[in-house]
């Protein structure tokens, strides 16, 4: 009886402890997932507080005042540098009371750099992500 008794214990026990090691790595398989899943590109969080300095309370003010300054002072230096080909006497003679032109040819200007430095980051955070689950997979 105690050999029928040992066996029966001894299939039980190998029967929890695979179902134990099936959970475990279901577990892992999951935290996997759920870690490549989080290392998207897309879903990283963007905080404009990271970039541009504005004091607590008063980000609205300071936004607006970058959204119209950094654009107009841009295109005024595409004009000078690349229209007035970076002479004062020529770049006098422009016609700069149009707020409105000079800061779209700004905002051009800048909204392409963006572009590319959000291009180039998805480019770098891929090689990251790819090098960072190589890692992982050889474990």
């Amino acid at each position: 009886m105690d050999t029928k008794r040992d066996f029966d214990n001894n299939r039980n026990n190998l029967m929890y402890y695979n179902q134990m090691l099936r959970e475990s790595e279901i577990k892992k398989n999951s935290k996997r997932r759920h870690d490549i899943a989080s290392t998207s590109f897309s879903s990283q969080e963007v905080e404009f507080s990271n970039y541009l300095l504005a004091p607590n309370g008063y980000e609205g003010i300071f936004y607006t005042i970058y959204f119209l300054t950094i654009p107009y002072a841009v295109g005024t230096v595409f004009l000078f540098f690349f229209i007035a080909d970076a002479s004062y006497g020529n770049f006098k003679l422009l016609d700069m009371s149009s707020f409105l032109i000079v800061w779209l040819m700004g905002y051009e200007i800048v909204a392409t750099l963006l572009l590319i430095a959000i291009f180039l980051s998805f480019l770098r955070h891929d090689d990251k992500s790819k090098k960072k689950h190589r890692h992982h997979n050889h474990r």
